[in-house]
C-alpha cells in the first residue's frame, strides 16, 4: 500500500512540475509609461479588487526596479526593458537626437526609407541595435509566433515590438488614427485595423463627445494635501485643434483607446491557439496631463490612476475570456522616470543656481581658441553633452583624446558641474565606478565629446526661444514590476532589481534565448 501511495505521489509531483514548467500560450507585457509605485500606494484605497490589486495579490511583485544610468526617458527605458541591456549596448539614449548639420531634433527611430500607414511620419527600429524579447520569440518559432505591440506613442510601440514583429501600432499625433510603419511586413493582412480606422469607431469620429470629469466626488481625492484648486476639473476634446491628440493621449481616454484596439486583436488574432507562444506588448500612460506639466499635485493625476485601474481590470477579464489566464504570462512594469516642468516660486530660497549652456560654451570656446587657435572648435550643446567639430580637430593634427581631456579639466571647476567625462575615456575604458552610469547611459555612436552631469537643484538654461528652464532632480522613481500567471506564485519581493533582469526572466519562462545583449540571469524568485 505504501509503495502504491508513494508512486501515486511521485506521479502527481511530476505532473504538477510539468504543468508549472509548460510555456505559456501568450505573453502580455504591459508597460506603463511613468508609472509610480508610490502613487499606487497613495491611491490604493480608490482602486477596485480586480485591477492593480489583482496583479499585486496574485503575482510575484518586485517593489522597485532600478535603471543603471541617468536621464532615463521613454525611449531608452522601453529599449532597456525589452532588450535586457543598457543604452551603451542597445543604442537608444534619449527620446530625441540632434542633427547638427540640419539644426533639428528628430526621433531616434526616424528613418526616411520607410513610409507610414495612416501617418506622415517615417520610422523603423533600425537604430535599436540589439534584439528584443519579441525578436527572440520569432527566431525560436521560425517566424510562427505572432508578435504585436500597441502603444499611444511611436517610440514605445516600435521599440517594444522590435525588428521581427508582425506589426507595431500607435496613435498618430496629427490624425488620431492607429498608425504603423511599412518596415513591418504583417500590417497589410490586418483588415480589422483598416476597418477600425475608417469606421465610426475611430478616435477622430468619437473624440468630440469625450469629456473628462472626476470619477469620484471631489472630497474623495485626498491623496495629495497640496492641491490648491479644490474644484471639479472639466476637460473637453475637439478634433482638428492644435495638439488635440497629444492631449487626449495624456488623459484616461488614451489608455481606453489602447484597450479598444487590444480587444480587436484578442477578438480576431487567434492568440493562444498556435503551437508556439504569441506575444502582445501593451503600453499605457500614467504621467501628467498635457496641460498640467508644471503642476506636481493634481486631481487629474489621481483620477488617471483610477481609470487605469479599471482599464487593467477590463484587460485581465478579456484575457481570461479569450485565452484563459492560466495560459497567459502577464508582466507589468513602469519606465523608471517621471516627467514634469517644475516651477519654483521666485521668493523661495532653495539650493542650487543656474547652469547656462551658452555661457559655458562661450568660456570653453575662449579657452580652446587661446590654446589651439581661432577656429570653430565647438558644434554645440545637447542633452548634457558638448559636441566638437572633429573634422577641424583632425585637420589641425591634434590628438582628440588630449583635446577632450583638457576641455573636461576646464569644466570641472565650473559651477553646477557635478561630473564630466570624455567620449574617448568611455571608449577606452579609462573610467571608474563613479562614471559607470555615464558609460551605461550613452552609446559611442552619436555620443558627444564631453558628457556632463549637473548638480541636483540647479537649473539648466539654454536661452533658446521657447525653451523651458529644466530643474535638475536626481530622485529615484519607485518602479514596480509584476509577474503573474504561468505557474508563478504570489509573493512580494522588497530587494531592488535591475531593469535589465526583466527581459531574461520573460525569455526563461518562454524557454527561449534572452536578447543578444542581455547579460543578466533570470530572477530566481519567479522561476524557482
Amino acid at each position: 500500500m505504501r509503495k502504491i501511495l508513494s508512486s501515486l505521489l511521485a506521479i502527481l509531483a511530476i505532473a504538477n512540475l510539468q504543468a508549472q514548467q509548460q510555456a505559456p500560450k501568450l505573453v502580455v507585457y504591459i508597460t506603463i509609461d511613468q508609472l509610480r509605485g508610490d502613487y499606487i500606494d497613495y491611491f490604493y484605497h480608490t482602486f477596485g479588487e480586480r485591477g492593480f490589486k489583482r496583479l499585486i495579490n496574485e503575482g510575484t511583485v518586485y517593489h522597485n526596479v532600478s535603471f543603471e544610468y541617468p536621464n532615463v526617458s521613454q525611449a531608452n527605458a522601453y529599449a532597456t526593458l525589452y532588450t535586457g541591456s543598457n543604452p551603451c549596448d542597445h543604442g537608444i539614449t534619449s527620446d530625441l537626437v540632434y542633427e547638427f548639420y540640419r539644426d533639428r531634433e528628430v526621433s531616434p527611430l526616424f528613418d526616411p526609407e520607410y513610409l507610414g500607414n495612416f501617418t506622415r511620419d517615417n520610422y523603423s527600429p533600425k537604430k535599436l541595435l540589439t534584439s528584443t524579447i519579441g525578436d527572440e520569440l520569432k527566431i525560436a518559432s521560425n517566424g510562427a509566433s505572432e508578435v504585436y505591440s500597441i502603444a499611444p506613442d511611436a517610440e514605445s510601440a516600435i521599440i517594444s515590438a522590435g525588428h521581427a514583429a508582425n506589426a507595431a501600432y500607435w496613435i498618430d499625433n496629427y490624425n488620431g488614427k492607429w498608425a504603423t510603419t511599412t518596415f513591418y511586413k504583417g500590417v497589410s493582412s490586418l483588415w480589422y485595423i483598416d476597418r477600425y480606422n475608417n469606421g465610426n469607431e475611430s478616435l477622430p469620429v468619437r473624440m468630440n463627445s469625450m469629456v473628462w470629469k472626476p470619477t469620484l466626488s471631489i472630497d474623495q481625492y485626498t491623496a495629495f494635501p497640496y492641491v490648491k484648486d479644490k474644484v471639479n476639473f472639466n476637460h473637453t476634446f475637439r478634433a482638428n485643434t492644435v495638439d488635440c491628440y497629444p492631449r487626449i493621449k495624456s488623459s484616461p481616454f488614451g489608455n481606453k483607446e489602447v484597450n479598444r484596439l487590444v480587444f480587436q486583436f484578442l477578438e480576431y488574432a487567434a492568440f493562444g491557439t498556435r503551437p508556439n507562444p504569441d506575444m502582445l506588448a501593451i503600453s499605457y500612460y500614467a504621467g501628467n496631463y498635457f496641460d498640467n506639466m508644471s503642476k506636481e499635485y493634481t486631481f487629474e493625476m489621481q483620477d488617471l490612476y483610477i481609470h487605469l485601474d479599471k482599464d487593467i481590470e477590463e484587460l485581465l477579464d478579456m484575457l481570461d475570456k479569450k485565452v484563459g489566464l492560466k495560459n497567459v504570462l502577464i508582466v507589468m512594469s513602469g519606465t523608471g522616470y517621471y516627467k514634469g516642468e517644475e516651477i519654483i516660486p521666485a521668493e523661495l530660497q532653495v539650493v542650487g543656481g543656474e547652469f547656462n549652456t551658452n555661457y559655458t560654451l562661450a568660456i570653453l570656446n575662449m579657452f580652446l581658441k587661446a590654446t589651439y587657435g581661432d577656429k570653430n572648435w565647438i558644434k554645440g550643446y545637447y542633452n548634457n553633452q558638448i559636441y566638437f567639430n572633429r573634422k577641424i580637430i583632425e585637420d589641425s593634427d591634434l590628438v582628440l583624446a588630449d583635446f577632450q581631456q583638457k576641455s573636461a579639466d576646464l569644466l570641472y571647476d565650473k559651477s553646477g558641474v557635478a561630473r564630466v567625462t570624455t567620449d574617448m575615456a568611455l571608449r577606452s575604458g579609462i573610467w571608474n565606478d563613479v562614471m559607470a552610469d555615464l558609460h551605461k547611459g550613452t552609446h559611442f555612436a552619436g555620443r558627444g565629446d564631453l558628457i556632463l552631469n549637473i548638480l541636483p537643484g540647479w537649473r539648466i538654461v539654454t536661452e533658446k526661444p521657447g525653451e523651458k528652464v529644466k530643474n535638475v532632480r536626481n530622485n529615484a522613481v519607485q518602479t514596480p514590476v509584476v509577474f503573474m500567471g504561468a505557474g508563478i506564485k504570489p509573493q512580494r519581493i522588497y530587494r531592488e532589481i535591475k531593469a535589465t533582469e526583466i527581459a531574461p526572466t520573460i525569455t526563461h519562462i518562454l524557454r527561449i534565448r534572452p536578447p543578444n545583449a542581455s547579460k543578466n540571469i533570470p530572477l530566481y524568485e519567479v522561476y524557482r
